[in-house]
């Protein structure tokens, strides 16, 4: 795929993104509007699937809706709250230590420079950036397992690690398509561009895919 194919690309996915159902975290950031919702949830939604994460975020943000009430729960309030996502007794110690942290030295507020967010305990780059964009509706590059992957397959960038993979496209992604890309490529690769045997027969971009490092596809 050409740099000037990204345009006629990523229009032919936010087409096809009108039948998928949007990733949960965005549902909340469309829902709440609020940083700290958007936080919260990302960070529940990692290792775990959206249809668990979305009824998690809602039962937790029943019991606390902001920092300093979240900060006051216990670690077994949490975990009953969010159980089933993947890790919740891990998660639930860090999303309280968070907010912990939020309300003592940030009256609150989450942070909404990338570089301050991954000071947190258990937020990393894909969170930061989800936050940056999704909250606060500021420039940045969420880059998951999906964009990551959809971009080596269709040759847009050639590299081995996601962070690898924003930096590459910080350089050669036109910003307009800066925030919405994590969307359109998570809905793509949940329903068409999986991890094995990708449905290129369903496609609508796949004449600019040369489909590298694909195996199998149907």
């Amino acid at each position: 795929m050409t740099d000037e194919d990204i345009h006629e690309v990523m229009e032919l996915l936010a087409t096809a993104s009108r039948e998928w159902l949007s990733p949960a975290v965005t549902i909340v950031s469309q829902r709440e509007g609020d940083p700290f919702k958007v936080l919260i949830s990302c960070i529940l939604s990692l290792r775990t699937h959206d249809r668990t994460t979305g009824p998690a975020s809602e039962r937790l943000f029943l019991l606390a809706s902001h920092a300093a009430a979240l900060a006051e729960l216990s670690p077994r309030q949490v975990e009953e709250a969010i159980y089933p996502v993947g890790f919740y007794r891990v998660k639930a110690l860090q999303i309280i230590a968070i907010a912990c942290r939020l309300r003592d030295d940030y009256g609150g507020r989450v942070p909404d420079e990338i570089d301050e967010l991954l000071t947190f305990t258990g937020v990393g780059r894909k969170t930061a950036n989800l936050v940056v964009t999704l909250g606060y509706g500021l420039p940045g590059i969420c880059v998951d397992t999906h964009v990551h992957r959809i971009c080596n397959r269709l040759g847009y960038v050639a590299t081995t690690t996601p962070d690898r993979t924003e930096t590459i496209l910080r350089a050669k992604l036109p910003p307009r398509y800066w925030i919405g890309i994590n969307d359109l490529l998570v809905m793509c690769g949940q329903n068409l561009c999986t991890p094995v045997s990708p449905r290129c027969s369903l496609c609508p971009v796949t004449r600019f895919c040369p489909r590298v490092g694909v195996t199998s596809r149907r």
